[in-house]
């Protein structure tokens, strides 16, 4: 770099330059070194000493408004002195002699690599301006194209780089899917228009065209003897095996077409189809099968068995999916059901609807015809077990009891519905606890399989009744023993009195306890002076059994519904009927004799007798508890009460006597403490009374000093509020100069976009009269060119390689070439090195040619 020194000399180095600006004739020139260059007053340096711009081999530069050349590629001035410019234009320029840039060229994009491109790769071009390659092909704005490598591309000014695009590899058993952006003709010269898509099978590198791309690498599907491919056609077309296929159309390919698959973009894959596999033991029925003629046979089935396997063609289904032969035992059985009529193996006609069972042991496959109603078992029966069956076509049911029995093709089983209550009954033992009405509401309903033949066990001394609705008949069943109910046949059940006192239908069951047992009842009664008493009585009782044999007798024990009720509201009102002629006192000291005669009654000897036995259901009441006796009425229970009170009155007494004396002698130790805490207190408020003396006295000083000290605060404050007002004039003071000065700046800016604009008026006006210009050279050059002739040109370019050619000829000289054998020959040239161009070549346009 040159230096400048104080006398406005500038010493510019070689391959530098600098521009100077004519302050009078406001024109910018060029200087290029080796010089010295002495600046003038009316000259100004704008830029520089600045390095010329070196381009290396293989390398390129572009420049913006670039300098206007003549035909011998010299640089054009205005009137001016100024340089000529082609605004808004682009140059491209490659390896050359360092060059500067002239006022107004603008280096667009700095010293970039020529981009390489190696193999199987290419750059997808984009003109942007209408123009015509070397090869004389036209090119027009948008049209696109490929530059394949391996290559150098050279950039155009016409042309920019949209992408480079590497070429997909295709493998063994895959293919690309390849769109058409726009209508062009494929690497294999067939038309594609815009949107179409197809396949490249071809394995190797495949590079998609301009107007190509590549939707997706497709990998073809392994088929074996186990996998199929289920393909459906999205239009009509040829398959790959030569096969017309219809829009919609759905097949098989399978190992037996080929052994790999690759589809095309008129089919598509619907899935992979699995063999179906049938061993020895099973068996398919496929709905809607392919007939011969390939068409689906809607609505028919077809029988496979095994051992086979097989591919489910389109629309085909299996019925039931891979099923089991069905292999009986000894104990199994078939239930069979014809749907559609055939002939059997043993040449019997069979009608739809018919039904037969088949008995094993055997193995069986049913035909398409024939449908498995149910399968059949023999039930194991124990001699307590059973079940009911009904036949289906009489509708009689039956109980089957202590056997193994198989339903035939005619029977099934038969459920028994009892009511909530049985059932929930049948699972509780009556010895344990009392099904209580409102518990049994709340439990749940127990899981019973009902078509087993419903058994309770009757415990000992317990009797049962069962009804037989369809004989009208009942009989009872005394433990211990195992009841088993018929079809037709129902419990009896209890509803008993319960609770203290005794409420109706308290608990519910069917088994009746004989006894003996006890019970308990509350209830009140009345003497004959009124006095109301609530008496609980127990009693224990038991059913006569000694005429159980006699069927008559044993329904007695049943005809009365609620025994404990009955019993409880007789012996009750026979204690009432009693009581009420006796009076308190005397029913106070004989309680127990007046119940037991009233209960039992006394016999020709005036005595009492020893139980209370009720006929029309066999009850026994063999003794009374008298477990208590309370008043009912209030003035009896006063009267009981008043002796007791007037004892608790004289403890009472006694008891305040002494809390008084107590109360006196803590009176005078009170009072005596509280003189000694008086003397105490005055001592206290002594103290006090001086600490409240020190604190007046601390206080007036306090208050003095804070005084002064509150007026130097207040001065203070006085004076920093003066302060803070003078700095905030001061801001406002400056923020009112930023707006004058931002005023005066926009000012400026509107006046010196007014001088651009004007500037700028005035260039363009220049360059619509250099175009012009340049039209006119251009018409004048063409007419000389007119005017001299074809012909003579021609003439004139070729009389100087002729001449040699001739003296060559006189020579008698073919070629002669002289080398030290060391450096390398380019024989294509050689010719042409001895003898100059022998004939007239087309010269390609080389932007690397251009000089400044």
């Amino acid at each position: 770099m040159a230096n400048v020194n104080a006398n406005s000399v500038y010493r510019i180095a070689p391959y530098h330059y600098i521009h100077v600006l004519d302050q009078n004739l406001n024109v910018t020139r060029l200087e290029i070194g080796p010089k010295t260059f002495v600046k003038q007053d009316n000259e100004k340096v704008v830029l520089g000493p600045e390095k010329m711009i070196t381009i290396p081999p293989r390398h390129y530069c572009v420049v913006e408004n670039p300098a206007i050349k003549d035909q011998e590629k010299k640089i054009q001035f205005d009137e001016s002195g100024q340089v000529k410019l082609a605004f808004a234009e682009l140059e491209i320029r490659f390896a050359r002699e360092p060059f500067p840039l002239y006022p107004g060229e603008i280096l667009k994009q700095n010293i970039t690599p020529l981009r390489i491109l190696p193999a199987n790769s290419a750059l997808r071009l984009k003109a942007i301006l209408d123009f015509e390659e070397e090869n004389g092909e036209k090119r027009v704005a948008g049209d696109e194209w490929l530059f394949e490598g391996p290559g150098t591309y050279i950039p155009r000014k016409e042309v920019s780089v949209e992408e480079q695009i590497r070429a997909t590899t295709i493998k063994p058993n895959q293919a690309i899917r390849l769109r058409a952006r726009k209508e062009c003709t494929d690497r294999n010269g067939k038309e594609r228009v815009t949107g179409e898509e197809w396949v490249v099978k071809k394995n190797g590198a495949y590079l998609p065209g301009a107007y190509e791309e590549v939707v997706s690498v497709v990998d073809a599907y392994v088929l074996t003897e186990k996998r199929a491919l289920h393909m459906r056609s999205l239009r009509t077309f040829t398959d790959d095996f030569g096969k017309k296929r219809l829009n919609g159309e759905e097949w098989l390919i399978t190992l037996d077409d080929t052994e790999t698959h690759i589809p095309s973009v008129y089919e598509e894959v619907v899935g992979v189809v699995d063999v179906t596999t049938l061993s020895s033991r099973q068996y398919a029925v496929i709905l809607d099968p392919i007939g011969e003629d390939g068409k689906p046979q809607l609505g028919k089935k077809r029988l496979v068995k095994g051992e086979k396997s097989f591919f489910l063609q389109p629309g085909e289904k299996l019925e039931k999916g891979i099923q089991d032969v069905f292999v009986l035992g000894e104990d199994e059985g078939l239930i069979l059901k014809c749907i559609e009529a055939f002939e059997d193996e043993n040449k019997q006609q069979k009608s739809p609807g018919d039904r037969w069972m088949i008995k094993g042991p055997t193995d069986y496959v049913p035909p398409v015809e024939v449908e498995v109603v149910t399968r059949r078992k023999a039930i194991p029966l124990d001699e307590n077990e059973g079940i009911y069956v009904r036949d289906i076509k009489s509708g009689k049911v039956r109980a089957i009891v202590g056997q193994t029995y198989m339903l035939n093709q005619d029977e099934e089983l038969w459920e028994k519905q009892l009511m909530p209550n049985i059932e929930k009954l049948l699972i509780r033992n009556p010895l344990l606890e009392a099904a209580l009405t409102e518990k049994l509401d709340k439990e749940s309903l127990p899981n019973r399989n009902k078509s087993r033949v419903v058994s309770f066990r009757v415990p000992h001394n317990g009797a049962v009744q069962v009804y037989d609705y369809k004989e009208k008949k009942a009989r009872v069943v005394f433990g211990p023993n195992l009841v088993l109910l018929g079809p037709d046949e129902q419990f009896t059940q209890l509803s008993l009195s319960g609770g203290k006192p005794k409420i109706p239908n308290k608990i519910k069951s069917i088994c009746l306890l004989l006894g003996p047992d006890f019970s308990t009842d509350i209830f009140q009664i009345e003497t004959a002076d009124h006095a109301r008493l609530s008496l609980t009585v127990s009693y224990n009782w038991h059913f006569d059994t000694s005429k159980i044999n006699d069927p008559k007798e044993a329904a007695k024990l049943f005809n009365v519904p609620d025994f404990v009720g009955d019993a409880c509201k007789s012996i009750s009102s026979r204690i009432r009927g009693a009581v009420a002629s006796k009076s308190f006192d005397f029913f106070h000291k004989n309680s127990a004799r007046i119940i037991r005669e009233s209960v039992f009654g006394l016999d020709e000897n005036k005595k009492i007798r020893k139980e209370f036995y009720f006929e029309q259901n066999n009850l026994v009441i063999t003794s009374i508890d008298i477990q208590g006796v309370e008043p009912v009425d209030q003035r009896t229970r006063d009267s009981l009460q008043k002796s007791v009170q007037l004892a608790i009155e004289i403890t009472t007494n006694s008891q305040e006597a002494t809390a008084k004396h107590e109360a006196e002698r803590a009176e005078q130790e009170a009072r005596g403490k509280l003189e000694r805490q008086k003397i105490l207190d005055e001592a206290e408020a002594e103290k006090a009374r001086r600490a409240l003396l020190e604190l007046q006295a601390l206080s007036a000083a306090v208050e003095s000093t804070g005084q002064a000290k509150a007026e130097a605060q207040s001065r203070a404050e006085a004076q920093k509020i003066e302060g803070e007002a003078a700095v905030e004039q001061a801001r406002l003071k400056a923020d009112a100069a930023k707006i004058e000065a931002q005023s005066e700046l926009e000012r400026l800016t509107h006046a010196r976009n007014a001088e651009l604009g004007y500037v700028r008026e005035q260039n363009e006006i220049e360059i619509s009269k250099q175009t012009q210009l340049s039209e006119v050279e251009v018409n004048k050059f063409k007419k000389m060119v007119d005017a001299i002739g074809a012909q003579t040109l021609r003439e004139m370019a070729t009389a100087g390689p002729d001449l040699q050619v001739k003296m060559l000829q006189a020579l008698g000289l073919q070629s002669t070439l002289i080398t030290d054998g060391s450096n390398p020959i380019n024989l294509f040239n050689t010719a042409n090195g001895l003898i100059g161009n022998f004939s007239p070549k087309k010269q390609k346009h080389n932007p690397e040619d251009d000089v400044d």
